[in-house]
């Protein structure tokens, strides 16, 4: 129950911002809103206020924004005509369409923002095993030492610690460790160790055989620094998302990693239970794999329709409506299949892998 109530609240607030973006835009630009909806198909609940009909519906895994003139019968009178989508120029059009991703991401910037300044959990480098015949435990650095520079450099942070030795790049190394009250410095030749990483890639990396006690501290950081490390943050989500596409499409990520419905409902649920740093994180995370997704050169997706309007505005006329037809079919099918990959991987991973 905790993972539905979690999925629900992650992505109703997700939706909300997509299609935020698109109403403001579309707003400041003069076109008529009609209908904005949170969920597909039946409508649950819904009120109208001015000209706009605000809709929750049936089917909550997305949301849409009906703008004057779309799926209209007929005729428009002029008035609709001038504040319809389709009578806007390109420029106008792709900033409406871009808004909603754009939202997604800015949303998550803010999101990663905040959370430095309430307070991150961060891994200290207090040593909790020596690994035995390893370059650290041969210099003899011991269990529950605390390591307190590198090569000069001072570190309180295991992954500061990690950095460093990795900027090393295999060369020998002076560790500086704390042992109760007392100082003591070590020279250390790392040894490399290969494996793979996140993307499937192969890596080699300089290792001197120091395990992490686990012991944790909570960081909070003033505003400036704050928006440094949110912006920097955001920036790192986006490009690992971009590089993971390029890799599940060149298959060096395997497709079953793809999950659906059921597996952000169980990361929702066991993100809210290990707190609300761990629960803004992942909605963070989240609103940005949507935003990047969403600019996917994929017809029926924002990113789709931003080629035809691009098309419009560098050759000066409109995609052909046969075209655009052909196109939205099988930008229709690829998402169909998606989403038929994304439920399959959700079954085998949590209902088959249980049984």
């Amino acid at each position: 129950m905790v993972s539905i109530i979690s999925a629900i609240i992650v992505l109703g607030i997700l939706i909300f911002v997509h299609e935020l973006g698109h109403f403001i835009f579309a707003k400041l630009f003069g076109v008529g809103v009609e209908k904005f909806s949170l969920g597909f198909g039946p409508k649950l609940i819904g009120k109208k206020v001015g000209e706009t009909e605000y809709l929750i519906s049936a089917f909550p895994l997305g949301g849409y924004v009906k703008m004057v003139g779309e799926g209209a019968e007929g005729e428009l009178s002029e008035e609709d005509k001038a504040r319809s989508f389709a009578e806007k120029s390109p420029l106008k059009r792709i900033g409406i369409v871009v808004a909603g991703p754009g939202f997604n991401l800015i949303f998550a910037w803010i999101v990663f923002i905040a959370i430095f300044m309430i307070g991150v959990p961060s891994v200290t480098s207090k040593i909790g095993e020596v690994v035995k015949d390893k370059p650290a435990a041969k210099a003899g650095i011991m269990a529950n030492d605390i390591i307190t520079g590198v090569n000069g450099k001072a570190v309180s942070r295991w992954d500061e610690m990690a950095a460093e030795i990795s900027a090393g790049k295999g060369a020998p190394l002076v560790v500086e460790v704390k042992r109760g009250e007392v100082i003591k410095t070590f020279r250390v030749t790392p040894e490399t160790r290969t494996g793979k990483n996140l993307l499937g890639e192969t890596v080699t990396t300089p290792v001197i055989g120091v395990v992490a006690s686990g012991e944790t501290v909570i960081d909070t950081y003033p505003a400036g620094e704050a928006l440094q490390r949110g912006t920097v943050q955001t920036g790192n989500v986006i490009r690992l998302t971009v590089v993971s596409l390029v890799k599940i499409v060149e298959r060096a990520v395997p497709l079953d990693t793809i999950g659906g419905p059921i597996m952000i409902a169980k990361m929702a649920g066991q993100q809210a239970e290990a707190g609300g740093v761990s629960f803004l994180a992942f909605m963070a995370l989240l609103s940005i794999n949507l935003g990047v997704l969403n600019l996917l050169p994929i017809p029926i997706l924002d990113g789709g329709h931003l080629i035809f309007y691009l098309w419009e505005l560098i050759f000066r006329k409109p995609v052909s409506m046969r075209a655009r037809e052909i196109a939205q079919q099988v930008g229709l099918a690829l998402l169909i299949g998606l989403m038929v990959l994304a439920f399959y991987n959700d079954i085998a991973r949590y209902i088959v892998g249980q049984g």
